[in-house]
Parts: C-alpha cells; structure tokens; sequence
C-alpha cells in the first residue's frame, strides 16, 4: 500500500472548498483496498425532527466511495465519475458522528464497485451503499 498518511492527507486537502469542508467530513483510515471517512451528526446535518438526514449519509458515502476511486484508480490517465448510488439507511443517529468505509467490490476497467458501510460511534450499521463509478479518458494534448 501507498503511505496511507500520505492518501489521508490528500484526500483531506482535495475536500478544502467543496461539500466535504461543509459537512465537515474527514479521512481517518486508508487501507490496500478499502478507505475511511468520519462526519460529525449534528444540527447541520439533522432533519427536521432532529435525526441523521438520509441524504447527508449518501453525500458521506459518494463522498468516501468516490475519493476511494481516485487513491485507488489511474486517475492519470482517467477521469472517475459517478453513475449511480443506492442507500438503505437501517439505524437513526442523533448525535456523535458517523463512519463511512468504502471497500472495493469489483474492478473493471471502464466500471467500479464500492460496498460503502456507514456505522455509528459505536460501530452498529446505520447504512448499506452501493456506488458504481466509471472511468472516462482524458484526453490527451
């Protein structure tokens, strides 16, 4: 594996002025084929009755799947894009902070698989996420 402190610290970098910096998400762990984002649960982030909104959870999951794409895939020579993400929420959180793990499934050469999982503080399952990514040329000058 690359350094993983390395990985953490550009994948933190790349996130300054984007929805990542405003949801406060931030890389934690980065393995051989897996890596690690954590987002605080707060007011921000709630619905109006006061629980996790749904679709702050698929933003941490494309956020972590999508940011995996690019540690792990020739983004060299490739453009990573997103074509489809499915979410089944399972839990209710309040308060504390979530934790999301991208861990790839299947690696073709034009599509991805990301298995993204979403646990508690407490590491009991609050989400199960699919993301599908495609890889597009660049061109060449």
């Amino acid at each position: 594996m690359k350094d993983k402190q390395k990985i953490l610290d550009k994948c933190n970098a790349m996130s300054r002025d984007t929805l990542m910096e405003t949801l406060e998400i931030e890389y934690t762990d980065a393995g051989d084929n897996y890596l690690v984002a954590k987002m605080p649960v707060n007011s921000k982030v709630h619905q109006p009755d006061g629980v996790l909104h749904g679709g702050a959870m698929v933003a941490l999951a494309e956020s972590v799947g999508s940011a995996a794409s690019y540690v792990f895939l020739n983004t060299e020579d490739f453009f990573i894009r997103g074509v489809e993400i499915a979410a089944n929420h399972v839990r209710s959180v309040k308060e504390g902070e979530v934790y999301a793990k991208a861990t790839l499934l299947h690696k073709g050469r034009t599509t991805q698989l990301w298995q993204i999982l979403l646990t508690d503080a407490e590491d009991r399952l609050v989400s199960v996420c699919k993301l599908t990514t495609m890889s597009l040329p660049k061109k060449k000058d």
